[in-house]
């Protein structure tokens, strides 16, 4: 140690050699733990900025409108398809009619229906199906088998 304090000059004359060592070096290769904070913090940034946005929600009337318009397709489907048993029921000649008329639809446009039903709620369902709560985990029994095995070969005997 005492050769190389001579040599170098002494312990802060290491250290400049170290950090000019450490400068030269990051000229040909960037700092990878600067470059990570710097990214970090760019997340950071756009996280907070984006969340401002968002603080204050007032819903528009677009947004409101929007928002009513998503909750009708279920209802619709299910009122629907029971309207239709009444209206079987108060005009069979025009129901059988319009059924009639059904028949002459193009099978591409049932396809194009079905997808669209389908599609609609397989988003739905696998909406709910990644955000479901999950479950704790079972509790062990293992302790209270062996306690009761034992109750069980003293309680016998």
């Amino acid at each position: 140690m005492g050769l190389i304090d001579r040599v170098i000059g002494g312990s802060a004359a290491a250290t400049a050699l170290g950090n000019a060592a450490v400068g030269v070096a990051e000229v040909f290769t960037a700092n990878a733990t600067k470059q990570m904070e710097a990214s970090q913090a760019a997340y950071i940034a756009a996280l907070d900025e984006h969340g401002a946005e968002f603080q204050f929600v007032r819903p528009g009337l677009f947004d409101r409108f929007v928002n009513g318009l998503n909750r009708m397709p279920r209802p619709m489907l299910a009122l629907g398809t029971l309207s239709l048993f009444v209206y079987a029921m108060v005009d069979p000649t025009g129901f059988a009619a319009r059924m009639v008329g059904l028949g002459y639809v193009p099978e591409p446009l049932w396809w194009l229906l079905g997808a669209i039903v389908s599609f609609y709620f397989g988003a739905r369902e696998a909406y709910y199906f990644r955000t479901r709560p999950t479950a704790p985990p079972a509790p062990a029994l293992r302790d209270e088998n062996l306690a009761l095995s034992e109750w069980r070969q003293t309680g016998t005997q």
